[in-house]
Parts: C-alpha cells; structure tokens; sequence
C-alpha cells in the first residue's frame, strides 16, 4: 500500500529546510509542500495565541492542498501550539513535531548534562525539559534563549563574523559550562552547526535532530502504508508568505536550482 501525496512541512522561514533536506535524502521518492511563514517570522518572539493562529491557518493550507501527513518543522509552533495543530489537521493527517522524537532519544543515551539553545517562546514553554524528563526524570537538562540566530540566519549573515560574535557570546555562557551534548532547538540553528561546533571546540556532542525526526516520519508512515512508491516522481513545492532572497538562496542551494516558489498570505 502506497501514498503518493505529498508531505507538508512548515516553518517561520529558511530553517525548516534543514529538515526537508533530510526528507529529501532519506525518502527521495516523496513529495513536499513547503510554507515558510517570512512574513511573521520570528516566531520566537511572538505570543502564544499569535503562533497559534498562524500555525493553524498554514495547516488548513497544507491540508487544503492534499498533504498526507504535516511537519511543524518549528519548535516555537511544536511548544506553543502542537494540540491546536492536530486539531486542525483532524485524524486523518498524523502530525510529527521535532521536539517529542529528539526528547525521546535522548533520554535514553548515556548523558549527563544536556544543554538545549532555543528562541524565547520555545525556552519559556520548558518544553525540552518537560519531554526529556517525561522519559528520564534524572538528566539534568539546561535551557537558554538565543533570540538573536534567528534574524542573523534569516537574513543571510550565517557563517559570518556576525554569526560568529553571536555565537560566541551565547556559547560561552555560564549557564552552559559542563554540558556533554546540546540540543539545537530551533531549525534554523542547524544552519550554523560547524560554527556552534567551533565555539565548543568539538568538545560537546550537538544532536542531530533532523536525523531523529525523520526517523520518526519513515516510521509513522510506514505504520500506516502512506509511504510513497518508488517509482513516483517527486515534487517541491514552495511557498512564502513573503518573498525574501535569503529563502530562494537556501532553497536552491538545498534543492536545486529548478524549484518552484510562490509567494501565498494566508488570513492572519
């Protein structure tokens, strides 16, 4: 049993890529429909109920637009808003968030103090911390905001001195010392990983959590027989809410230079 629909995934801009890269190499016969939501983004810096609203009118877009399954390829969106997200996708369309299968795999390795860098909305919902203790209420799980990334990433200073003082100043935080893994809990911040890297001098393990996540969605739809045949050709889809050329620069670079984007404003 195949299902050769297409797979939705969203974000507040370029960072989900990073996940629908990982789609793209371990399921190469699949479809996508990628949102990037530039026109609100960060979302980091948003309320509760604004994240909501918006994470919600793009699931009614996605599901309008036939997807068989939907990636909230957004720890802001997953913290804030994941039961609103599900609801409106009904129970037909399984959701994967990226924060439950990354909390679920690292509580069981062999940790000892788990540093986790995320925006503001992601670090004041504890939901890292709350997942991970869910499944090992004995690691000890550190969490820090760093709003600035986003905006640096977003508008293409990625592996730039700028980048590079940011990340410094984060990294060397106190709050951060001992850490023997970090969680990069945002999809932007895979984006500056060998940087993230460098600052840490190699000394602290970062948790692929692309990897993770897609796991998640070969099993889940594998599970449920909607995994696509091999003989299906895949396409990309790729809206915007807002045009921006860092967005078309990442995606090209992700996807090849045939892509198709269309800019699309939705309600809120």
């Amino acid at each position: 049993m195949n299902d050769n629909r297409p797979i939705g995934v969203f974000d507040s801009g370029v960072g989900g890529l990073t996940f629908a890269k990982e789609i793209k190499r371990l399921l190469p016969h699949e479809s996508m429909i990628y949102f990037g939501d530039t026109q609100h983004l960060p979302y980091g810096e948003k309320s509760r109920e604004a994240i909501t609203r918006f994470s919600v009118d793009i699931t009614n877009f996605l599901k309008e637009n036939n997807c068989k399954a939907i990636l909230v390829a957004c720890n802001s969106a997953t913290s804030n808003s994941i039961d609103a997200i599900k609801e409106a996708a009904g129970n037909d369309i399984p959701v994967i968030d990226v924060i439950s299968p990354v909390a679920e795999k690292i509580a069981f390795e062999l940790r000892e103090k788990i540093g986790v860098i995320a925006t503001k909305a992601t670090i004041n919902s504890g939901a890292y911390k709350k997942s991970i203790r869910k499944f090992n209420k004995h690691l000890k799980v550190v969490e820090m905001a760093t709003p600035l990334l986003v905006p640096v990433i977003e508008e293409g200073f990625a592996n730039t001195s700028i980048s590079k003082a940011v990340l410094e100043t984060y990294l060397t935080n106190k709050k951060l010392e001992g850490i023997d893994s970090i969680i990069l809990g945002c999809t932007h911040y895979p984006l500056v990983e060998k940087e993230i890297n460098q600052v840490f001098e190699g000394k602290v393990t970062i948790v692929n959590s692309p990897l993770i996540v897609v796991n998640q969605i070969i099993y889940q739809l594998g599970r449920e027989g909607k995994l696509a045949s091999e003989d299906n050709i895949p396409q990309y889809d790729f809206y915007l809410s807002d045009y921006t050329d860092n967005f078309l620069k990442v995606s090209k670079k992700f996807f090849g230079k045939d892509i198709s984007l269309t800019e699309k404003r939705l309600n809120s």
